[in-house]
């Protein structure tokens, strides 16, 4: 809503856009308080009454559906972890939207995303850069962004803290001004996503055995699906120490355990690369990376491979390094690029 008034501000014709990506039939859920209620499409029509712009609801169901709640499904059924918002922005806001946006002859989409859009002339390439709050910053979910999208992207808020965009909309009186944050998966709003899953395909997922290292059953699971890489709680397995999931096997419906040092890896591979600030990685680059949204970012060396891959070699060993997940790469406050992390061999130890 911030985001609305700021282009507003800025001399810029703004329109008001909702996306309805779902029912909440269609994810089991009665309530009205999900993310696309009817709740949220009548805040959003009252703060663009405020504001004076037009109002609009897109339904995107379709698509999402395709690309986002049946990508989540595979990726769990394939024992690989999913960023749904990651693919919600590639494949809905920064797609879809932007080509909706240029038929309809809008110059471009803004969003209320915490990062900043910069023009590098000598480059002559958009960059992706960090925000000034460092703990809203989410240049991680935006790496998959082309130089065609940033070029028809504003993002506003970038240069604002969120206490400061919470005191505009006092200020502005919106009523969603004192809104609390959104903390899960939009589509599983109370965070059980096997739930979810079972409701929505109509499937069952079977108990079987944890192994150990050494391949040896010590117990039984309840479906691989429900469990990830590092996960401790809820194992309900009795070893002696500690002992945390370190693999999955999806075929025969088996879950590996082991010690924590067991999660370390040193090296990763990456696919699907998206580069940012320059075209394509030819040689060796010095970069700190992230393979996750909450984690500090660590120095690493990253290596051209075949196929448009990348392999990159950590300074120091990285815990749960998840296949399925992303990897950021980034120069100082500056996106290098990213893909998605496809192998992390655990580190001998």
């Amino acid at each position: 809503s911030v985001a609305a008034f700021l282009t507003k501000d800025m001399g810029h014709d703004a329109t008001g856009i909702t996306l309805k990506l779902f029912d909440n039939e269609d994810i089991g859920e009665k309530r009205e308080k999900t993310c696309c209620s009817l709740d949220d499409i009548d805040d959003a029509r009252r703060v663009c009454l405020k504001l004076g712009i037009p109002y609009y609801v897109y339904n995107f169901k379709d698509s999402f559906k395709e690309n986002v709640i049946d990508r989540f499904i595979r990726a769990y059924e394939n024992g690989t972890t999913p960023n749904p918002c990651i693919d919600c922005n590639r494949f809905i806001k920064f797609e879809k939207l932007i080509r909706r946006a240029e038929e309809l002859d809008f110059d471009c989409v803004v969003t209320g995303h915490y990062s900043t859009i910069e023009y590098d002339k000598g480059a002559d390439r958009y960059l992706l850069k960090k925000s000034v709050d460092s703990t809203k910053d989410q240049s991680y979910v935006l790496y998959c962004l082309t130089q065609r999208q940033l070029a028809k992207t504003l993002l506003p808020l970038g240069t604002y803290t969120k206490e400061k965009v919470r005191e505009i909309a006092n200020e502005l009186g919106l009523i969603n001004a004192r809104k609390h944050d959104s903390q899960d998966i939009c589509f599983v709003p109370n965070g059980d996503y096997v739930k979810f899953m079972e409701q929505y395909t109509g499937k069952h997922y079977p108990a079987g055995a944890f192994l150990d290292l050494e391949g040896q059953p010590v117990g039984r699971h309840c479906g691989a699906v429900r469990y990830t890489l590092g996960q401790r709680k809820g194992l309900g397995l009795a070893m002696g120490e500690p002992v945390y999931v370190c693999g999955k096997d999806m075929a025969a419906n088996t879950v590996t355990v082991g010690p924590e040092n067991a999660l370390y890896s040193s090296m990763l591979l990456a696919e699907d690369m998206n580069w940012i600030s320059i075209p394509q990685l030819k040689q060796p680059m010095r970069v700190k990376a992230k393979t996750r949204y909450r984690q500090a970012e660590q120095w690493a060396a990253v290596y051209p491979e075949q196929h448009g891959r990348v392999r990159l070699e950590f300074d120091a060993p990285q815990r749960a390094v998840t296949v399925g997940q992303a990897v950021v790469l980034y120069d100082g406050d500056v996106v290098v690029g990213g893909g998605t992390i496809c192998q992390a061999p655990p580190t001998k130890r």
